[in-house]
This record gives C-alpha cells, sequence and structure tokens, in this order.
C-alpha cells in the first residue's frame, strides 16, 4: 500500500518556489475482533497485520495465541482490518469493548472508565538483560537508518527494538501505532529479550503497551511524564529518556546499566 506521496507547494523565505514535498498518507484503520469493531485509528497505511497483533495484545483484548485470523479489507471509507479470535477471548474482549475513533496523537481515546485507562500491568519478568552506557547511545543513533517514512516525509513516528541490534523497526504517523506494529512483530517472531525505542515523549499508555510485550528496557528520545516514570518503575522497566548518541536519563531500574567493562547485551 502507499504509505506517502508528493503533494504540491509553495516555500517562502530562503530558497522560495514552487515543487512537492512526499507527506505521509494517513488513512482511517478499523480494528474489528469478531465482526465487531473495537477501534478506528488514522493511521498509516502499512504492517496492518502487525498492527492488529500489537493492538490485540497491548490493549488487553487477546493473546497471539487466541488469534485466529486477520484479514485486511478495503472499503471506500478506509481499511477495515478484520481479527477473528479463539473463544477463549470473548469474556476479554466485551470487558474490554469500546468504540474508538481515534486522532494519531490519541492513547486512551474511548476508554469508559478510569480503572481502564490506569490498569495494572504485569511485572517485567526478571532477566539477565543489560546495556551499558555506550551501548545505549550506539542503539539511539541506529534507529534513524530504519525510518524511511521519516527520511521521505519527516512527519512519522518511530518504534524499534534493541537486542545486540537494531533487530526490528515500524512507523507511523502516530506513535501509539507505530509502537503497536512494532509490537504485534515481535510476538510472532522469536526474539531475545531487549530494549524498545521510541522517537516519542513516554507517556502511561507507552508505558503499558511496552510491560505488555515484557521488554525490560524503554529507551525515548523524548521526555517521559511523571506518571509514566511511576508506572514504569512499578512495572519493573528500565526507563530512559531524552536519549542522544551523546547522552541520556535513566529514571527506573538502573541497574540494568552496567559499566563499560562488561559490556554484554
Amino acid at each position: 500500500m502507499i504509505t506517502h506521496r508528493p503533494l504540491a507547494r509553495l516555500s517562502f523565505g530562503a530558497g522560495a518556489g514552487s515543487g512537492s514535498r512526499q507527506l505521509p498518507e494517513e488513512v482511517a484503520v478499523a480494528l474489528s475482533f469478531n465482526g465487531s469493531t473495537q477501534a478506528v485509528m488514522m493511521a498509516t497505511p502499512a504492517d496492518l497485520t502487525d498492527f492488529a497483533y500489537g493492538f490485540a495484545l497491548t490493549e488487553g483484548i487477546a493473546k497471539p495465541t487466541e488469534i485466529q485470523s486477520v484479514e485486511v479489507v478495503e472499503t471506500p471509507h478506509g481499511l477495515d482490518v478484520q481479527i477473528w479470535l479463539e473463544s477463549s477471548a470473548e469474556a476479554r474482549l466485551s470487558k474490554r469493548r469500546r468504540t474508538m475513533a481515534g486522532p494519531v496523537g490519541c492513547g486512551l481515546c474511548g476508554i469508559d472508565s478510569l480503572e481502564e485507562a490506569t490498569r495494572k500491568m504485569a511485572v517485567v519478568p526478571a532477566s539477565p538483560f543489560h546495556m551499558s552506557p555506550s551501548q545505549i547511545m550506539v542503539a539511539v543513533a541506529a534507529l534513524p537508518a530504519a525510518q524511511p517514512l521519516h527520511d521521505a516525509t519527516r512527519a512519522a513516528h518511530a518504534a524499534g527494538f534493541w537486542s545486540g541490534k537494531l533487530i526490528a523497526a515500524r512507523e507511523d504517523v502516530g506513535r501509539h501505532n507505530a509502537l503497536d506494529k512494532l509490537v504485534g512483530h515481535l510476538i510472532r517472531t522469536p526474539h531475545a529479550p531487549g530494549a524498545v525505542i521510541l522517537t516519542s515523549r513516554v507517556s502511561i499508555d507507552m508505558v503499558q503497551k511496552v510491560a505488555a510485550l515484557g521488554a525490560p528496557m524503554l529507551i525515548a528520545v523524548s521526555a517521559p511524564t511523571a506518571q509514566a516514570v511511576a508506572l514504569a518503575d512499578e512495572a519493573g522497566i528500565t526507563l530512559i529518556a531524552l536519549a542522544r548518541p551523546d547522552r541520556f536519563e535513566a529514571y527506573t531500574h538502573t541497574d540494568r546499566i552496567t559499566q563499560e567493562t562488561a559490556d554484554v547485551a
């Protein structure tokens, strides 16, 4: 599917003139479970099967083993991602049922109770995963090379996964969508423990999604909210923010950040 296209534009100031610029596509994507639409998100029309699996897990609707099939259907108004679940997920689906029209910046839109917005997350299982400061900075520096949509448009977020190297990355006009797509890929692909890397700020819902994946470390280029730090601490996640190729700040579970002499990930 087309993820971006050139549009005519006029530029003013230095280098003024006419021309075109590549802009990302933003499409209405319905996520339908067992024939009922649970969410409508504005998203980049790529990696939608990953999106389906990731959204189902991070929203507490279904585990990967409970998904029977995923089909993307084009409609006159957008794309309908039809997900069919095992009967074991029906009760969970009913509990988490919602109708959500979500702009690209929306993470908890349509949640119908305070309990759902602040739901408890399972603590991330213990693992030997750790990174040195230099590895963390190398990981941050590696993500831009896996952002072709951002390179073309300068208008897309990315989420990547580092486990000794950058093993996967997904992009979308929405930061939550990018992370759900990454999660959807990872839960269907064998991988060792690692760190999620985000190009966006860290809010509660982003921490919830990383906790659902079970990743022990979250690295972001922007700052976290105070509540996100508290949730990461509770969930056992090492939260690193304001990360750059030459510096970063660590907020929680800093024991996973080792000295350079113990440089193993």
